[in-house]
């Protein structure tokens, strides 16, 4: 049974088609990665699925549990289960990051305060993050590993049925990558469906995808099993009819 299906899904940005067509199915608990050149689209399919407003569906579908839901509000699709870890999470000054975990707690899971402060302290040790960053304001001064632990701690604490990752890799270092990469396979053990964008390999040598797409300009030219992601890393998106 699938968990998400796209149907021919065309996708404008003010006046021009950034998507023209995309499909695919993503089983419930499976990893899917998609790849591409810069431009490609691939953020846009990331940012469609969430529901940002900026991105409008023209035409297809977008089927999450059997239901359409390409007329849903984003917070609606947040709780259904859907969430979107941003390539460029943002800063916000005079938040403090263990408030803005604890009101998404209260919003999504019904815990009051003390039993969220629990829950967000434990998921920090489990996962062997710097306690300091709870005292932090939200993403201020942050390096780009950094931003993309705290998208992670955020995704574990919510534990959603379908987690979209924009370009987790990118700004990272190594040993920021192999936490953000724990992280994920946590989750997807857990039985997270996952879709993660990403436009090189790095992050794969830590995780085990059941499938990888490829898009170029809104079209997807390919689909097949992880090892396409080498035959990219050794020959390019040439290789795949992506250039």
């Amino acid at each position: 049974m699938f968990m998400l299906k796209v149907e021919n899904l065309h996708v404008n940005v003010g006046d021009r088609e950034i998507l023209k067509g995309v499909g695919f199915e993503l089983g419930s608990g499976e990893l899917h990665v998609v790849m591409g050149p810069n431009g490609s689209g691939k953020s846009t399919l990331a940012l469609t699925i969430a529901g940002h407003p900026r991105y409008k569906v023209i035409d297809g579908r977008i089927i999450f549990e059997g239901e359409d839901i390409a007329g849903l509000s984003p917070e609606e699709r947040v709780k259904r289960g859907i969430f979107l870890s941003f390539q460029h999470p943002v800063e916000v000054e005079g938040v403090k990051i263990i408030q803005f975990l604890q009101r998404i707690l209260k919003n999504l899971k019904g815990l009051d305060e003390v039993g969220a402060y629990d829950v967000i302290f434990n998921a920090v040790q489990e996962l062997g993050l710097d306690e300091s960053m709870l005292s932090r304001f939200l993403n201020v001064g942050f390096s780009g590993g950094e931003r993309k632990k705290l998208e992670m701690l955020q995704a574990y604490l919510v534990k959603p049925k379908l987690l979209i990752l924009d370009e987790p890799d990118s700004g990272v270092d190594v040993d920021s990558l192999k936490v953000i990469a724990g992280v994920i396979n946590k989750l997807h053990e857990e039985g997270t469906s996952i879709l993660l964008i990403t436009h090189y390999g790095r992050i794969l040598e830590h995780l085990r995808p059941n499938r990888v797409h490829v898009i170029k300009d809104g079209r997807l030219v390919t689909s097949g099993g992880p090892d396409l992601v080498k035959t990219i890393e050794e020959k390019g998106f040439a290789a795949v009819g992506a250039v």
